[in-house]
């Protein structure tokens, strides 16, 4: 009889699902329940994450089958160390973003409790699952419930933009069944580690059509991880909505990098035959291309959302340049690097509200209007009122807030965005010729550090020296907490680099060498049924 350890695969999943079920029954008439409920369910996933995390830490995949059924003809919950690593990402994310909730947005519209369970249900759903077809299925759960999370609150840029994400996201759905009808019916399965196995015996007529198939799945995956040209809808959407929404969104493209990571080189790693290596160079050179994109727009914004859009997208282009170069630990501190930048992008997503929150409405504007053609008058200067000026407690958390922030995002020692990008560009620059696109991706990462130095430092000294007419905002203890918890994990992840980076590099060279993930999902099932 197998112990109760053996479910923890996928709680996860039904944790959530349960969760959101019940709120929906529940509905508006005890909104303290629902509450407590998605409390419960917030930190109970945060436990579970740091469980399954310490279980996958292990050269043995575990595989949750579904009615004990074999891996190709049932549904199976794969878990190894990058699933565990994104569960617990997530889970801290959606944490923090749900605790800084319950200050005043969830009450700004209907069904924000369960549409969030619901988003948390698909996002953990799509890393455990083990095969393609449930992977689009809880892509589908994920966006439904992101669609309504985008236009929760109302208003007429968050509608406009919703509805630019929703269709982009209909038709990023659609080429995800394109290329996963063609895989099937070339390869006849759609178990990723079946699919894996089978590649090295394609027949050579059939191969070219079932590596169009992969560059259709590709595309949609792409498309989720926002690359340029594909990732035009991320920053207005993500400006617009909410500031929970905006945070726990933020994660959605890392969901496009985990599948590129995840399926790519399971099929085309190295036992794929001729296949090997497909469309890794397309991989990297669209990457730089979203980095040069990302860092254009976080010059050229003035408004602190949109640029926290611009830097998810200069991480996801970072985050795909690495992958992209096929090297173990490259891969490695890309997976570093993904975790410092889930961190602090929500942080500074959920900073955002804060800072701007004693602030004038277009405040920036008229800042880039006054810097650009003067005031049109002389102001007489004072210089005994301009001494000794206090800046009030709150405003002085909010500014170590944000210069942490600029830290991370920027990349700059001493905290984890530098170390996570020098475990990037450390084994492509070592020993021996140093390929061009190894030149070229040392460039962007240091430019685009560059662009996000001189951005937020413009946007911090706008915000908390110049800004005109403000007054000190009010701060809960509720919303600042998350934001602290998120920026000292960061810090965490500075001080414990050494065991960090030895779990990514245990990660990274599992999934470039996957024979522990194949023979865990593809071994016969035990032949007592899972209870």
């Amino acid at each position: 009889m197998t112990g109760w350890m053996d479910h923890l695969t996928i709680a996860p999943i039904v944790l959530p699902m349960l969760a959101g079920i019940a709120m929906i029954l529940i509905g508006d008439r005890w909104r303290g329940a629902t509450v407590a409920l998605g409390l419960a369910s917030c930190l109970g996933l945060v436990v579970l994450a740091v469980l399954l995390l310490g279980l996958a830490d292990a050269p043995v995949v575990r595989v949750y089958r579904l009615g004990d059924w074999p891996a190709l003809f049932g549904i199976v919950l794969v878990l190894d160390r990058l699933s565990a690593l994104m569960l617990l990402l997530v889970a801290i994310l959606g944490a923090a973003a749900f605790t800084f909730s319950l200050a005043r947005w969830h009450r700004a519209g209907p069904n924000f409790h369960p549409l969030f369970q619901f988003q948390l249900m698909g996002l953990n759903g799509a890393f455990l699952t083990g095969d393609l077809f449930n992977l689009f299925v809880f892509f589908e759960v994920m966006l439904a419930a992101s669609y309504g999370l985008a236009l929760h609150g109302s208003g007429t840029a968050r509608v406009r933009a919703g509805l630019h994400y929703i269709i982009v996201n209909l038709v990023a759905s659609l080429l995800f069944l394109v290329g996963v009808s063609v895989i099937y019916g070339i390869s006849g399965t759609l178990n990723m580690a079946d699919l894996a196995m089978r590649m090295r015996n394609v027949a050579p007529e059939d191969r070219a059509l079932l590596e169009a198939g992969a560059a259709i799945l590709g595309i949609a995956f792409l498309t989720k991880a926002a690359m340029w040209p594909l990732g035009f809808w991320l920053s207005p959407t993500y400006a617009a909505a909410s500031t929970p929404a905006a945070a726990v969104l933020s994660i959605l493209s890392k969901v496009g990098i985990y599948a590129v990571l995840r399926v790519w080189l399971l099929l085309f790693g190295t036992d794929a035959g001729e296949s090997i290596g497909f469309g890794g160079t397309l991989i990297t050179l669209g990457g730089l291309a979203t980095i040069a994109f990302g860092s254009i727009a976080v010059l050229a914004t003035q408004n602190l959302s949109r640029l926290a859009g611009a830097s998810v997208m200069v991480s996801s282009g970072t985050l795909l340049a690495a992958i992209g170069t096929g090297q173990v630990a490259a891969t490695a501190g890309a997976l570093f690097y993904l975790t410092t930048s889930v961190l602090a992008i929500g942080a500074f997503f959920l900073l955002i509200e804060l800072v701007e929150r004693g602030r004038e409405v277009g405040a920036d504007v008229l800042a880039v209007t006054r810097e650009a053609f003067g005031s049109g008058e002389e102001e007489e200067e004072d210089e005994e009122d301009e001494v000794g000026v206090v800046i009030p407690g709150s405003l002085a958390i909010l500014g170590f807030a944000f210069l942490t922030c600029t830290l991370l995002l920027a990349g700059l020692p001493p905290l984890s965005g530098f170390l996570a990008k020098f475990a990037i560009l450390s084994p492509l620059l070592g020993a021996g010729p140093v390929p061009a696109l190894s030149w070229v991706l040392l460039g962007a990462l240091v430019l685009s550090g560059l662009a996000a130095v001189v951005a937020m430092l413009r946007a911090g000294i706008e915000v908390f020296w110049a800004s005109p007419a403000r007054r000190t905002p009010a701060i809960r203890v509720i919303e600042i907490a998350p934001i602290g918890l998120l920026l000292l994990l960061c810090v965490a992840l500075s001080a414990g680099a050494g065991p960090v980076m030895r779990y990514m590099q245990d990660t990274a060279q599992a999934l470039h060498a996957p024979g522990g993930y194949l023979g865990g999902v593809l071994a016969a099932p035990p032949a007592e049924r899972v209870r």
